[in-house]
């Protein structure tokens, strides 16, 4: 059996989304999402915040860049990676989760501040990578 690397989240963003360019001009979105776990302690429900370092390429990450901002909730389809580096003699590691495709879901948490007019839903551009969107009616189970 072949090694599966599938990630499906989702959260709300903690920081608005960075564009930046690499030196070949391909363009990189990074931002981090957080996901409430629910954990039952004793007779009481908690919230559990986990957080996670999301990172797009290419011209997806160009085209939704600018409605990702901090307090949106976001679905997230993707894999894991792990990063590695030396820094100061040290050896060094991160995984992030490097998104293939992006849903903007609902608005910010009631409260929070707004740092743009917002956009008409039919306005937001598509940012599927590869689906089609289409379903087959004919399932057979």
């Amino acid at each position: 059996m072949a090694d599966i690397n599938h990630v499906v989240l989702v959260g709300r963003l903690t920081r608005d989304a960075q564009l930046k360019y690499t030196n070949s001009g391909v363009a990189i979105s990074t931002f981090a999402v957080a996901i409430n776990r629910r954990i039952k302690q004793g007779d009481r429900w908690t919230d559990e915040a986990h957080f996670f370092d999301i990172t797009l390429f290419g011209k997806q990450a160009e085209a939704i860049n600018q409605y990702l901002r901090k307090g949106n909730q976001v679905a997230i389809e993707g894999e894991l990676r792990q990063d590695r580096w030396e820094q100061d003699g040290q050896k060094r590691s991160k995984i992030v989760i490097v998104a293939n495709n992006i849903q903007l879901l609902g608005n910010r948490p009631a409260g929070t501040v707004d740092r743009g007019a917002p956009l008409p839903e039919e306005e937001v551009p598509p940012v599927e990578n590869g689906a089609t969107g289409t379903f087959e009616d004919d399932i057979p189970f």
